[in-house]
This record gives C-alpha cells, structure tokens and sequence, in this order.
C-alpha cells in the first residue's frame, strides 16, 4: 500500500491526475499484491507542482523530476527496486512527453519502519498489514 510523491516544476505533466493513477497501478502490479479493494484503495500518487525557480542542481538546471515510493518495509526485493526505477523514469517520460526526462527523474525508494505504517488510525507492523489482507481475501470469496 505505497505512497507515491512526484515533485515536479508546475506545467511538466498534462495529465497529473492519469500519471497518479499509472504510477499507482504500476507500484501495485510491481509489488505483486493481490487486487482486493484494500491495495487498490490505499495505493496513491501524489503530483507536487512545485512553482518554476523551486528546483535547482548545482548547475541551476530544473528539468528533473523527483519521485519518493514509500513502501511497508520488505515490499520490494532487488528484482522489484530495479523494475519500479526504470517503469516509473518511463512512465514519466512519457507523462511530460519528453522522452529524455527519464535520464533527469530520480526514484528513491524508501520503507516505512516496522510498525510505522500508518492506515485506518493505527501503526501497523508488516504481520498487521498481511492479517489484513488476509481476512479481506477471505471475506471476499465467501462474499
């Protein structure tokens, strides 16, 4: 159940709402989660515009893009860090269509603590988060 945050100088994407909802279904299909509305429901993307000038490398340039994923800790083995950096450089790329973007797009990846992942008011621990899903598995497909 990832957040996902892009920053970005106001006016890259045409779309904000549509790239959002690919980087979240990307994550999820990445992730390997089962599609249940409690993955569906708590996978976002957030789109920061940030105001022209905010954004800067040492050389002044401001054509990059900033993307943070946090995830539950353990989400993503190594296999599942290499795919989410290179769709998600793509995936906005083609969302500002610029092609080269995906070369000034930075992908951290970051894993909320053990009992740091807070959802319906309560600090779960992986173990919470898995009982969860479970029991909604199971109440779906006696449903």
């Amino acid at each position: 159940m990832p957040m996902i945050d892009v920053y970005a100088t106001a006016g890259t994407f045409s779309d904000p709402h549509a790239l959002a909802v690919k980087l979240a279904d990307t994550l999820k299909a990445i992730e390997q989660v089962p599609d249940i509305p409690m993955f569906r429901q708590n996978t976002a993307g957030f789109i920061h515009d940030m105001p022209p000038g905010t954004i800067a490398n040492v050389d002044g340039e401001s054509n990059y893009v900033r993307v943070q994923v946090l995830t539950n800790a353990g989400a993503l083995d190594r296999d599942k860090q290499l795919a989410v950096v290179a769709q998600f450089a793509q995936i906005v790329a083609d969302a500002a269509g610029d092609q080269s973007l995906s070369e000034r797009t930075w992908v951290l990846l970051t894993e909320a603590t053990p009992g740091g992942w807070g959802l319906w008011g309560h600090a779960h621990t992986n173990d919470e988060l898995v009982s969860k899903a479970r029991a909604e598995i199971a109440r779906l497909q006696a449903g």
